[in-house]
């Protein structure tokens, strides 16, 4: 009988000394897959600002981001294979900065005929990017907070919720679908259940996202800063 009674309190002892992985979470852990979804989604959409960071593949092209957004625009770098660019959004005002290098490449590799006088009149000032332009949508993209994350976020197949992890220093839940092959997002169990990193379906990108709420100052360039090129940018 001794010896019974001991086995069970040592048991339940084990039990008992057992970590709570949501122990001290904000419980995001404990709720069913498309739940977690749909709280992370509520939270990116609700935050003031971000910061989005990493990789995307778009169209077989890569793209390296490093922007912060908010609801009335964005700023930052953006790096593709004709070079490194950055972008500022101001409300509608969209501008565009680089260097003499980005402006005279063209899609085939070669200076464009007159690249060069153009390059250096606008290099590294900010081109107000015109909205007639077709330039102008593709580039905003990049600036639209919500926009970028509807795109960003967006995980294919049935959704499954993984292991316990961290991302950012933060502690994270992780959330897959189609068994990662639509894409994997690590949920913050931290604060607000913020994305923290994706891995995008098909391989096309990883996204770290960080900063959730910490404002940032937009402002319009100088005028010295700047150069209105016209209705179109250069090709």
């Amino acid at each position: 009988m001794v010896g019974v009674m001991c086995t069970g309190l040592a048991v339940g002892l084990a039990a008992c000394s057992e970590e709570d992985p949501d122990a001290g979470t904000n419980g995001v852990g404990k709720l069913a897959p498309a739940k977690i979804q749909s709280r992370t989604v509520r939270a990116a959409r609700g935050a003031d600002a971000v910061r989005v960071a990493g990789t995307v593949v778009v169209n077989k092209k890569t793209y390296k981001l490093d922007m912060r957004l908010k609801a009335d625009g964005g700023t930052g770098s953006v790096s593709t294979g004709g070079g490194t660019f950055r972008l500022l959004r101001v409300g509608d005002h969209l501008y565009l900065k680089a260097g003499a290098g980005f402006w005279t490449h063209s899609e085939d590799g070669k200076d464009g005929h007159g690249a060069g006088n153009a390059a250096q009149k606008l290099d590294g000032k900010y081109v107000k990017v015109p909205k007639g332009d077709p330039a102008y949508q593709r580039l905003s993209t990049f600036t639209d907070k919500g926009v970028l994350l509807d795109g960003l976020l967006a995980l294919h197949g049935t959704l499954a919720k993984g292991g316990r992890g961290s991302a950012g220093g933060v502690r994270t839940v992780e959330l897959t679908g189609g068994k990662g092959a639509g894409g994997t997002l690590d949920v913050s169990l931290e604060g607000g259940a913020y994305p923290m990193r994706l891995e995008r379906a098909g391989g096309a990108g990883t996204i770290q996202l960080s900063d959730w709420g910490k404002d940032f100052t937009l402002r319009e360039p100088k005028s010295t800063e700047t150069v209105d090129y016209g209705q179109a940018l250069p090709g």
